[in-house]
């Protein structure tokens, strides 16, 4: 008889933990706001029964896929289980008292209640806002500390599951590149954060040199603890704009880009498009993970439109019915895929050589 696979089950059983615990936060949250803040109540189109199977369903074909990928040598099985749980915990409770403050900007509208010590010119007009109605939008150290959490929370427990399908497609691209030295290649996160895909790509990628950009010092300072708190390389942390990138021309091997263009007007959209391609060597990929798309998830058209009427994303509707495929054709992107995955969806394009463009 075949004796089952401990590791496997632990995952499995994880997993249905975290999903347990995420669903159970937005119910109670969601009732308080009923009781305690009728007015702030978004207006939202109920989800058929057959929906939320087929959400399920697509959630545990994630997980099945999360788990092959760690057994196949992509990152360690122990990754599976990495989390900051006594952090998250201890930081857990500041969730619900950061609630209130939640509901009354929904409520007013308030969209641009950032703190008054920030210096508003060293930003663009469209990252001056509080996405999601969280407080102090990106810029302050009190919303990076909760970040993390809240999107474990907001995807039942996947957010690190969906985080992890770049790899695969780095680790393909970062073979090319395999006759070099692995601590001279060089690997980008624009719009890092916290830097969590950060550390997701050291723990299987340990040699290479990381760099996170972000417009926000607080989520730098965030993933400066995460990321460099501990012997061996130190990864670089820069607060810059992912427009207009401060590296040179064909200086860096790979490209990752997790749930940032979602929050990106069409316009800076195209750009940091353009300043990827400009930036990567021939040979080397960009590697996008965000939002699903209509295009490709009209099924899931209700969640998408729920979640822009809970949250306040700008930007997200255009996004989720923008052609992502054209903006890396039109940037000069080839052999260009995207799969979906739960709730996202995964791009990866390669800039050509001098032969493969010619050939074009």
């Amino acid at each position: 008889m075949a004796q089952p696979n401990l590791t496997k089950l632990a995952y499995q059983t994880l997993q249905v933990g975290k999903s347990v615990a995420g669903l159970a936060h937005k119910s109670l949250s969601t009732k308080l706001m009923e009781v305690l803040a009728p007015s702030a109540m978004p207006t939202l189109e109920p989800i058929p029964n057959s929906l939320l199977i087929e959400l399920r369903r697509a959630m545990q074909t994630l997980e099945n896929i999360d788990w092959l990928e760690a057994e196949q040598g992509i990152y360690p099985k122990a990754q599976l289980f990495e989390s900051p749980w006594l952090d998250w915990a201890g930081r857990y409770p500041l969730i619900w008292l950061d609630l209130p403050s939640t509901w009354e900007r929904r409520k007013a509208n308030k969209v641009h209640d950032l703190p008054n010590e920030i210096d508003k010119n060293l930003y663009p007009d469209y990252y001056l806002q509080n996405f999601h109605h969280q407080t102090d939008g990106y810029l302050s150290d009190h919303s990076a500390g909760l970040y993390d959490l809240q999107v474990e929370i907001l995807f039942s427990g996947t957010a690190d599951a969906m985080r992890r399908r770049v790899l695969a497609p780095l680790k393909k691209t970062l073979k090319k590149f395999s006759s070099r030295n692995e601590t001279s290649l060089k690997v980008l996160d624009i719009g890092t954060g916290t830097g969590r895909t950060l550390q997701q790509i050291r723990r299987s990628n340990p040699n290479i040199e990381l760099i996170g950009i972000d417009l926000s010092l607080s989520y730098l300072r965030q993933a400066n603890k995460s990321l460099n708190n501990q012997k061996g390389s130190l990864t670089q942390l820069l607060r810059a704009n992912a427009e207009e990138l401060p590296f040179a021309s064909e200086s860096i091997q790979a490209i990752t880009c997790v749930y940032l263009l979602h929050e990106l007007p069409k316009h800076a959209r195209t750009n940091v498009l353009k300043e990827c391609w400009r930036v990567l060597e021939p040979g080397g990929a960009l590697i996008i993970a965000d939002s699903i798309q209509l295009v490709d998830s009209p099924n899931f058209k209700i969640v998408m439109d729920n979640f822009q009427r809970i949250f306040h994303e700008p930007y997200y509707r255009d996004y989720i019915n923008d052609d992502i495929n054209l903006k890396l054709e039109d940037s000069g992107f080839i052999s260009i895929n995207n799969d979906s995955y739960f709730m996202t969806k995964v791009w990866s394009a390669i800039k050509p050589n001098q032969t493969e463009t010619s050939s074009n």
